[in-house]
């Protein structure tokens, strides 16, 4: 006896119509409560275990849900005597409970950086546990499927509209309540769900006070002393030293104070000191009691403009003292100070973190930083750099980025969250056309004693020039270190010009150094080279200097900048990956070779500072490889294995939801990563692309039966949808640079024209073939719905596996291929109907 057949007690069709919309609200809640707990998780793995982690939810998610079918699917006979409304208030239920639980085990298990037996076996441990809500959901939905086939699209729909909504939800969740209580909400959610699936009273109000519970619970802790992180990044982070901490969509900030000095520190890892001078003053007297910049009492006679100075990125205040900045991401104030320090009076700061802009540095410690941001030459903003850059009409003589990172992911809930657009080659170009004609950027990164950061910044300037019509860039950089390249770890500033340098800059940069011994020459414009005749070797060439100080050496720096203009190979050559990244494949910081890391993981040499940077492309594999394992053991295996589970079709009918699946999960993480230039602000990218993906994929699910009522039908949608795509790889980038000065709320608008009829289309493939299904006699419907979950969690993986290596347009390609395979496998239905 098979699903079809079976007289299902209080199935959705025999309810009247207010039982009817109760019902599909119970879907949407408990759909929004799961999105809701997945991007809740996205931003908790990125501040408990590190940004590349926060990948996981998606598979997580994506596991379970498929994992509760499969259950479903097996267990479909025992599942039987109960109604879907029991089975509705039960699972929501215990979703609600495991969702406690899941968050106490993720604040608790410590997981450092290496690679241990012990670290993946705790990774594991939460990988599981995380992944028990969605199975409750998973079986829920995939019994409701089976069991009301012919309302499937509405059904989908709820499930859809429920999840768009989620989308909606979470940023002001997290800026108002923080990350664990956003998650906890999820709970209360679920409850709310399970006291809409009641059929009892008495069933209700124990659902309901279930949910008060865990409301009182969210109340008791809305100071985060009761439940927040307890170890992060494997340390222990509730210290006394931390005197301040606060969520928001973007992350959670701390302030430590240790002795006297105070530190922003960002997600549990990324650090900026908080300016502690007042800038009227350059010398501190330290009988007055006063402090060094960074709050630490200073040595007698110490002058803090001096300590200032003898930085690597200052050499921009030496050559621009009363120049015009543009600082993007200037944390605790130290670029903001100087600038001021040195006579500026018009510096622009852009920090994309309100906590830090505002709550921090105008708020709680504003006294502390003499008030820095508040000054009249300096004018905040609180925005994405480059977007602001981008929509800026003034000109600057420097902009300036030092150390701007992007070490933890937004709620965009992929691992776009690795990538940084603000170093791409477009964007770089963005940055020389908001310059004076004189002016330069000003980009510090840490180094290595085999560089790659900064050295992949010049490479990016060269291309940015070269793109700009500058042919031979030589004169056009001055690149200094604080210290020499004997060590991981240093500063190395990139001074790169629209113009060439002149012979007076270099002279007072080469006296700034003079009196400054810590810094260190790497590159200077007036130093001829000149490649030896006839050598193919990138290293040989010979340097020569036009003045009498000391030439700055045979490096790398030299050698990028000199082979580029005899064949451009050095880059391809050189033992890192310093090629120039660009939007659509924006991701700067990985610099090891895919092999080398993986060779790395094998020899357990992986220990450099900007390993935890490229851990992400372990890590990336690693789940994909956790991933398949998991899929073969919780999936496939089981449905394998189940006797009862004899076919009843082709296989090629299940390919179609697995092909279906993949393309979906392709593109939408594609389309996300797309719209973050566009928008401003990863969030506002998951925000608006998930929202309005899921949105107008529900509306097509809710009429494809109207539609599509011979399942042939759908290989309209599943064309227009490829071709959709292809449209999009060519136009979409090009619609959206012209548009980017647009209001915020005409952006909107734009983006819902551009993304409503591609979601449209989307969602109607899915319920279309499990309608087949049922009509067909085909009892795999919980199987179908394990396969396209199987699909969306190996492909969210492969989606930055292909980003990465090949660019978002390959991702969003193989989408369009994967809704043209699953064009081709519709005739396996027609094809068991005829027989």
């Amino acid at each position: 006896m098979t699903s079809s057949t079976i007289e299902f007690p209080s199935s959705i069709g025999e309810r009247q119509s207010a039982g009817r919309t109760r019902i599909m609200l119970a879907i949407a809640l408990v759909s929004f409560s799961s999105l809701l707990l997945e991007l809740g998780l996205t931003r908790l793995f990125s501040v408990v275990l590190f940004y590349h982690f926060a990948f996981l939810a998606i598979s997580v998610a994506l596991l379970g849900l498929g994992a509760g079918g499969v259950f479903a699917h097996v267990k479909q006979q025992w599942l039987s005597r109960w109604s879907i409304s029991v089975l509705g208030v039960s699972l929501c239920a215990l979703n609600a409970a495991v969702t406690l639980l899941v968050l106490e085990i993720v604040l608790h298990v410590p997981i450092s950086l290496e690679l241990t037996p012990g670290n993946f076996g705790k990774l594991t441990i939460i990988y599981i546990a995380s992944a028990l809500p969605f199975f409750f959901t998973g079986w829920l939905f995939s019994v409701v499927f089976a069991r009301e086939t012919k309302g499937i699209g509405t059904i989908y729909a709820a499930d859809l509209f429920g999840g768009a909504l989620a989308c909606m939800a979470i940023v002001p969740l997290l800026n108002i309540v923080g990350g664990p209580n956003a998650i906890l909400v999820s709970a209360v959610t679920m409850t709310g769900a399970a006291a809409l699936w009641a059929a009892e009273k008495r069933t209700r109000n124990i659902a309901v006070g279930l949910g008060g519970l865990f409301i009182l619970l969210i109340a008791a802790n809305h100071s985060g002393k009761l439940i927040d992180i307890v170890f992060a990044k494997g340390m222990r982070r509730d210290q006394p030293w931390m005197v301040f901490a606060k969520w928001n969509a973007i992350s959670r900030v701390e302030i430590n104070r240790k002795g006297e000095s105070e530190y922003i520190v960002i997600d549990a890892d990324a650090s900026t000191a908080i300016m502690n001078v007042d800038p009227k003053n350059w010398a501190l007297d330290v009988k007055a009691g006063l402090h060094d910049m960074g709050g630490n009492p200073p040595v007698p006679g110490y002058n803090w403009k001096k300590d200032l100075m003898a930085a690597a990125p200052a050499v921009a205040n030496v050559l621009r003292p009363n120049g015009k900045f543009a600082i993007i991401g200037p944390g605790g104030g130290v670029d903001v100070l100087r600038a001021v320090a040195n006579g500026s009076k018009d510096v622009t700061g852009i920090e994309i973190n309100p906590i830090i802009a505002t709550t921090i540095m105008r708020g709680n410690r504003a006294d502390y930083s003499y008030h820095l941001y508040e000054r009249p030459e300096v004018h905040m903003n609180v925005a994405d750099g480059r977007s602001w850059v981008r929509n800026s009409k003034d000109r600057y003589d420097v902009i300036q980025m030092t150390l701007v990172d992007t070490w933890a992911s937004t709620a965009a809930g992929a691992f776009a969250l690795s990538e940084n657009n603000l170093y791409t080659v477009e964007a770089f170009e963005e940055y020389f056309r908001h310059l004076k004609p004189d002016g330069f950027i000003a980009i510090t990164r840490w180094e290595f004693k085999k560089p790659r950061e900064a050295l992949r910044v010049v490479s990016q300037a060269m291309e940015a020039l070269r793109r700009m019509g500058v042919t031979d860039p030589r004169h056009n950089f001055i690149i200094v270190s604080d210290g020499a390249l004997d060590q991981d770890g240093r500063p190395v500033a990139v001074l790169a010009k629209k113009s060439a340098f002149t012979l007076e800059e270099e002279k007072s940069v080469r006296e700034h150094l003079a009196g400054n011994p810590n810094l260190f020459a790497l590159y200077m414009p007036m130093e001829e080279h000149t490649v030896k005749a006839g050598s193919t070797d990138p290293a040989a060439f010979v340097t020569a200097a036009v003045y009498s100080t000391p030439p700055t050496g045979d490096n790398a720096f030299h050698r990028l900048i000199s082979w580029q203009q005899s064949s451009g190979a050095y880059e391809d050559a050189y033992d890192y990956n310093i090629t120039p990244v660009y939007d659509q494949n924006p991701f700067f910081f990985f610099t090891l070779k895919t092999s080398d890391v993986m060779k790395q993981v094998v020899a357990g040499t992986g220990k450099g500072m900007d390993w935890k940077v490229n851990l992400g492309v372990t890590v990336l594999f690693m789940v994909f490889v956790i991933s398949i394992v998991a899929v073969l053991a919780f999936l496939i295996l089981p449905l394998a294995l189940h006797t009862s589970a004899a076919a009843t079709g082709p296989a090629s009918r299940l390919f179609y939801f697995i092909a279906v699946g993949l393309g979906f999960i392709l593109v939408e993480i594609a389309l996300i990563q797309r719209f973050v230039l566009f928008l401003g602000h990863p969030t506002y990218a998951l925000t608006v692309v998930v929202f309005l993906m899921l949105l107008s994929s529900g509306a097509g699910s809710f009429v494809s039966r109207k539609w599509l009522r011979q399942t042939s039908s759908v290989r309209v949608p599943l064309f227009a949808i490829a071709v959709g795509i292809v449209a999009y790889v060519f136009a979409l980038p090009l619609l959206l640079s012209a548009f980017i000065g647009l209001e915020f709320g005409l952006k909107l608008l734009l983006s819902g024209v551009l993304l409503v009829p591609l979601g449209f289309a989307m969602g109607m493939p899915f319920p279309t073939g499990l309608r087949a299904l049922s009509d067909l006699n085909d009892n795999r419907v919980e199987w179908a719905w394990a396969m396209n979950a199987a699909a969306s969690v190996l492909g969210s993986v492969s989606a930055m596996i292909i980003a990465i290596h090949f660019g978002l347009n390959a991702t969003l390609l193989c989408g369009a291929i994967a809704y043209l395979t699953a064009m081709l496998l519709v005739g396996s239905f027609r094809q068991s109907a005829s027989a």
